[in-house]
């Protein structure tokens, strides 16, 4: 009685102290006010246990409640101070006396609430929120701040995570979509090759976006070859489609062209994407695009990429086909071996007639899955793909890598500004991978298994990987292969090359022509779709005592000149063929080294003088050679610029209203899963029955009491 305070919260954690020695916890009770002043003139601290909780049912409809636990006993211990005229806080009643059991253990103590004050601290705040912007889930959260705090701070749970994240996520409500166009703003001025654009509905809510940063649309020019497109994941809390852009870089990893939050997933929606995504790339078209066997997809690939190879993913292809062929194989022993020779069809010839056969066997019906398949032929069979590059990939399988590495990261409550952040970290989680794999391709050297001038110019020119792959067709063609000769005349030599344990009908055909420059074809058709010469090419090369690796077989884009380089690299036009036009592609490139020539000079007052003198004496030629054209009024538009956004101060932005409708995806952040990745049902190893496991089997639990029971 009598203690002075300075102010409440120092008597509160006086009797807070106190409550931890005694062994129970406290609680703020009633607070008192000057009517005339509203300042506060007395406060009362309870024990936890003070009281009786309101058990009358307050929902408006009759509905019983699920409540909590009770915790109070009505317990009158307490504490009360109030404010003296100096200002000071004084103890003017104290009551020690409880009706509960006192907490002995201090580990158990801690657990009072009031106790439990370090996932409250500031702290504490900073430190989960920035493991949860990192990505981390709060079950992982919880594990490194319990990691880091002192032995004597209470641990905090995961459920109290999640409430720091969730309180701070307060502060964006109503303002994800805002949050979302000031997180490319503030890129922008970083990354001026940054391009975004937004569709937008009436009411400024956001129907469609889509984004690269510079570094995509410089690595697209590289590797745009091959694209991988893939809708199947849902990521924030409105349920918009995640839509990435996916390649493969001279390592053979996964890279990240761009990316796309989509309204839905109909062809009006995917027009928009890929006419955005040519503009985003200076109307570079890819040479092949991957994808699901979705109708809208492929609709408007048509539209908008008509010279675009179209591949369907054989993953999926793989999972329909056990869907919808399981009873013809359950059926027919036969079907199956006769399906797959069909499938892997070398030659178009090939397939049609192995077609033909299975029709006359099987009598398909009109319409069905298999019917459907063979009139989409040239989407995914084999002998109709392989004059087409696809940089050895026929699924989406990268685009499946890129969702796994979202897992951990994103999930349906993320929201739409939070989501962005997390797509930057897995870009730059990939582009630290690709520096990796530069760095140990340029201070390593590879272990050659012979001294032929093929294999070491190979290992000179490919990157690590890619020349592992290049080895194992080398080894390959050196120890398991023969040939044996078809025909030959003045223009070419034909083989057939395999190995002796195979049969001869699997041998593989290559045509060695006879010319100045070296030109071989194999029937595998690896280097076409692969880039990387096949070991039965491999095979007749060396026999026929080639020197050395002919770089036209070398494509660049398996070589460390492909790598990224962020300074002293300029991109030249000489591979930018446009005849008498000037392309967006040739504006960029321009663009880009104008900005690295300025970077470069910054620190030199002289060599900016020198450049400025340059670009002054370049824009006098340019205004004597463009003075007679001075009628021209409609310049070329490029599409060089960034933002594609219209954040006009009459218009108002604003987050999605309603959900997005797509086409059946789950609650959870995933794509859907097919019967191949569907649990497994259980069947017991003793009664033979599905439902359990024998560690669960009743009749074998049964069949031992009775062995017992005879026994005894």
């Amino acid at each position: 009685m009598g203690m002075v305070f300075d102010s409440p919260d120092d008597a509160y954690d006086f009797y807070n102290r106190y409550a931890f020695l005694h062994g129970f916890g406290i609680r703020k009770s009633s607070a008192y006010k000057n009517k005339s002043t509203n300042e506060p003139y007395r406060r009362i601290y309870v024990c936890n246990k003070e009281g009786f909780k309101d058990m009358k049912c307050n929902s408006s409809n009759g509905d019983v409640k699920k409540r909590r636990r009770d915790l109070r006993t009505g317990c009158e211990a307490y504490i009360r101070i109030s404010k003296s005229k100096e200002g000071k806080w004084f103890v003017d009643r104290f009551n020690d006396s409880h009706n509960h059991e006192l907490t002995v253990t201090p580990t158990k103590v801690m657990k009072h609430r009031s106790h439990g004050k370090f996932h409250r601290a500031m702290a504490c705040k900073a430190l989960v929120s920035e493991l949860g912007q990192s990505g981390l889930k709060p079950c992982q959260i919880k594990k490194v701040v319990n990691t880091m705090k002192d032995s004597n701070e209470n641990d905090v749970s995961s459920k109290q995570c999640a409430d720091i994240l969730a309180e701070q996520r307060k502060q964006y409500k109503g303002k994800e979509f805002y949050g979302l166009i000031k997180h490319f703003q503030d890129k922008l001025i970083k990354d001026p090759n940054l391009y975004f654009v937004v569709d937008l509905f009436d009411d400024g809510s956001p129907r469609n976006i889509f984004w690269a940063d510079g570094r995509s649309r410089d690595s697209y020019i590289k590797f745009g070859d091959v694209v991988v497109f893939d809708v199947t994941y849902m990521t924030n809390k409105f349920k918009m489609p995640f839509a990435p852009f996916v390649g493969v870089n001279h390592h053979g990893q996964s890279i990240l062209f761009g990316g796309a939050l989509l309204e839905n997933e109909k062809q009006d929606t995917f027009e928009w994407l890929f006419q955005n995504f040519l503009k985003c790339m200076f109307d570079k078209y890819p040479l092949a695009i991957i994808t699901d066997q979705d109708k809208a997809i492929g609709n408007a690939i048509k539209r908008v990429f008509p010279e675009t190879r179209h591949r369907y993913c054989s993953w999926h292809i793989k999972k329909h086909e056990i869907e919808h062929l399981r009873a013809l194989k359950a059926h027919c022993s036969d079907f199956q071996e006769l399906h797959k020779q069909w499938v892997k069809s070398n030659t178009i010839e090939e397939f049609e007639t192995r077609w033909e056969l299975l029709c006359a066997k099987y009598n398909f019906e009109s319409g069905s899955w298999i019917m459907e398949m063979y009139n989409q032929r040239k989407y995914w069979a084999k002998a109709f793909l392989k004059d087409c590059f696809f940089a050895g990939m026929t699924s989406s399988g990268r685009s499946e890598s890129i969702h796994s590495f979202f897992d951990g990261y994103v999930n349906s409550k993320t929201m739409l500004n939070e989501f962005v952040s997390q797509y930057d970290k897995a870009v730059e989680t990939r582009r630290a991978a690709e520096e990796d794999e530069d760095f140990k391709t340029m201070n390593s050297k590879p272990v050659l298994s012979s001294v032929n001038l093929i294999e070491a110019k190979a290992s000179s020119r490919y990157t690590r990987k890619l020349f592992d792959v290049f080895k194992k067709e080398w080894t390959e063609a050196t120890l398991n292969l023969t040939h044996e000769k078809i025909s030959k005349n003045s223009e070419e030599v034909k083989y057939k090359v395999g190995q002796l344990d195979v049969d001869k009908t699997y041998w593989r055909n290559v045509n060695f022509r006879l010319s100045e420059k070296i030109d071989v074809t194999c029937s595998c058709a690896k280097f076409e779709t692969y880039g990387i010469l096949c070991k039965h090419i491999l095979y007749i090369l060396k026999k026929r005592h080639v020197e050395t690796l002919p770089d036209h077989y070398i494509l660049p884009r398996w070589t460390l000149d492909a790598r990224y380089k962020s300074h002293n690299c300029t991109i030249g036009l000489e591979d930018i063929h446009n005849g008498n036009e000037v392309s967006a592609l040739s504006l960029w490139c321009v663009q880009s080294n104008f900005r690295k020539a300025v970077e470069q000079a910054t620190n030199s007052p002289s060599e900016i003088q020198k450049l400025n003198t340059m670009l002054l004496k370049f824009l006098e030629e340019q205004s004597i050679r463009t003075k007679p054209k001075q009628f021209d009024t409609n310049p070329q538009v490029s599409n060089v610029g960034s933002s594609q956004v219209n954040l006009m101060p009459q218009i108002s932005i604003r987050d999605p209203v309603v959900h997005t409708n797509t086409k059946g995806r789950p609650k959870s952040a995933t794509r859907i899963k097919s019967s191949l990745e569907a649990p497994k049902k259980r069947n017991c190893s003793y009664c033979k029955k599905p439902g359990h496991y024998i560690n669960g089997c009743q009749k074998k639990k049964a069949d031992e009491a009775a062995l017992q029971e005879k026994e005894g």
